[in-house]
Parts: structure tokens; C-alpha cells; sequence
């Protein structure tokens, strides 16, 4: 297999969702552009850049991946050699900033996580877990209520995790969450996105949960690692919602009916009013400190903005 082909096949993956979940798929977007690099030997900043083009059209709304991938094209150096081990570094620095960052926010989450707790947690978002795992090993009481998270089924992998964590947890249909609101004592959620204004971008099903929480008055947490904060909404940028394949949704014969249409929108927005606190690996934060995410902790400038995006154009 080639350079161009590692990279191709890793953006098949992501794109079938054999590799799913933000910090999944920045990890494994950065460990392919590792592995690229230390195949290539001749015109490295174009064939870079190409391998880089072609991992960020594979998810348009996961701002992690399009950060991560940033975040090592921002090498340096003047040889091939000198670009080749900067990208390595580069790569492995934001492998453990996915690593650590996981662990710090299990740890500062947990707090907010009570003895005899109810948790309610939608789709299968690693960092949300974490703070899950973490209450339960401190010896705290809680049990679990996770949604199935359809048309993927994402809450059956969380049911099957937690499972084997040894925490009790209830499997329920996406539209049984306002149903079971008043047995729960807070929502803990994952994140695709967070954009400026510290409204979250996150799996389809999301934005119902908040709206009942808030009914509900039952505070709503979001576990997101700071790499999942959106530059790009810092300048005006709207985030890419993806609509996915109708047939996860609807079989051929419904497809097939006159006047029918199906749509499958793989994430919703929910408005930051919605949200009483995020979680990041630096501290628990509210979510108008987007701003000061984005600009303080991801670095991003107006001309370090251009020349990403001049990175990330199209070669033929």
C-alpha cells in the first residue's frame, strides 16, 4: 500500500463510520497523517497538503478533525527531513493532547456527578463517558440512562460499555427522553463542535434532550476537549450540518414511494442558553468563554485563519 493509499483508506473509514466519534476520528486522522509522512520523500508540502484535503472532506461538521489536522500541518523546517520529524512531533503532541485531555475531564466532571445520581447521556461520546466512569470509580452510586441514538445506534455501543464498567444502565428510544426526564438529576453529553458563541453542535437528537432538561430544570453538561471548539465560526463561518445517506433511516420501498422524501441530518444545534456548563480538559467553563477558548487556548489569529484555509484548498 502506498502513501496515498493509507490515506485514502483512513478517509473511507471515517466516512463509513467505521471510525466514529470526534476525538476518534481527530486521533485517527493525525496518527494517518503520521504515518504518511514517513513514507513521502519528494514534494512533501504538496503531497501533505493533498493527504490533508482529502481527510477533511470526509466529516465537514467534526471541527476536531479539521483542528487536528491543522494542528500538525503547522510543521516546520527547510529539509524534507526537518519538515518530516516536525510533522512526527506535531502529530504525536495532539495524539496526547486526545489521550490526556480525556482523563483530566473525567476528573473535573466527576465533581459535578453526586451520590445516588441518575445520568442521562446520548449517543457514545468517549470524554461524556469518561466523567461517568470516573463518579463510579470514586465509589459513587449512580445509575445511567443512555439513548438509543438513532438511525447509528451509537447508545448501543454506550450501553454495552458501561455494562462492562459494572454501572447500571437503562437503554431507551430517542423519543422516551422527556418521558424519563423527571427520574434523571443531570444530562452529561459529548461534542462535536462548539462555536463562538457557545452553542453545541452535537449527534441528531441532541438539542430534543437540552429543551426537556431545561423544562425539566435539570442541568446540562457538556464534555468537550477543547480541540472540538470551532475557529472558524470565530470569523463568521457557519457550521456544515451533514446529512447522511436517506436508506439509514428508510428502507428501498419507502425511498421508492412518489412524493416521499427522507432526510437524515447527523446533527443538531443546541443553543448555548440550553447549556449550564462545559466541561474541558483546563476546567469547567460556561459556555460564553467560547470566545476566549478559541482565541487563548487554539491560538487562532485572522492570518493563521487564511493560511488554513489555503492549506486546506483543493489540488487537482
Amino acid at each position: 500500500m502506498d502513501a496515498f493509499e493509507i490515506v485514502r483508506d483512513a478517509a473511507d473509514k471515517i466516512k463509513r463510520m467505521e471510525v466514529r466519534g470526534a476525538a476518534r476520528i481527530a486521533k485517527f486522522a493525525v496518527e494517518t497523517l503520521k504515518r504518511f509522512a514517513e513514507l513521502v520523500n519528494e514534494n512533501f508540502d504538496e503531497n501533505m497538503r493533498k493527504a490533508a484535503e482529502i481527510l477533511l472532506n470526509t466529516r465537514p461538521t467534526a471541527v476536531s478533525l479539521f483542528n487536528a489536522i491543522n494542528y500538525v500541518m503547522r510543521y516546520s523546517g527547510e529539509s524534507l527531513e526537518e519538515k518530516r520529524e516536525s510533522v512526527i512531533r506535531r502529530a504525536e503532541e495532539f495524539i496526547n493532547w486526545v489521550d490526556t485531555a480525556r482523563a483530566k475531564i473525567g476528573e473535573i466532571g466527576a465533581k459535578r456527578i453526586k451520590d445516588g445520581y441518575v445520568v442521562m447521556t446520548h449517543c457514545n461520546s468517549s470524554a461524556a463517558l469518561s466523567i461517568i466512569k470516573t463518579a463510579f470509580r470514586q465509589g459513587k452510586s449512580i445509575e445511567v440512562i443512555a439513548t438509543e441514538s438513532r438511525p447509528r445506534y451509537q447508545g448501543h455501543l454506550t450501553v454495552r460499555e458501561l455494562s462492562e464498567e459494572g454501572i447500571p444502565v437503562t437503554l431507551i428510544v430517542d423519543s422516551a427522553v422527556r418521558y424519563f426526564m423527571n427520574e434523571v438529576d443531570c444530562v452529561v453529553v459529548g461534542a462535536d463542535t462548539i462555536t463562538v458563541n457557545g452553542a453545541l453542535i452535537n449527534k441528531i437528537g441532541t438539542s430534543q434532550i437540552a429543551l426537556a432538561a431545561k423544562e425539566a430544570r435539570v442541568p446540562f453538561m457538556v464534555a468537550a476537549e477543547t480541540y472540538k471548539f470551532s475557529p472558524k465560526t470565530l470569523f463568521g463561518e457557519l457550521v456544515v450540518i451533514e446529512e447522511r445517506d436517506p436508506e439509514e433511516v428508510a428502507p428501498k420501498e419507502i425511498l421508492s414511494l412518489k412524493n416521499v422524501k427522507v432526510r437524515n441530518p447527523a446533527f443538531d444545534v443546541t443553543p448555548r442558553d440550553y447549556i449550564d456548563l462545559i466541561i474541558t480538559e483546563i476546567g469547567a467553563i460556561p459556555p460564553e468563554m467560547a470566545y476566549i477558548i478559541i482565541r487563548e487556548r487554539l491560538g487562532y489569529s485572522g492570518m493563521e485563519y487564511e493560511e488554513i484555509r489555503v492549506s486546506a484548498k483543493h489540488f487537482d
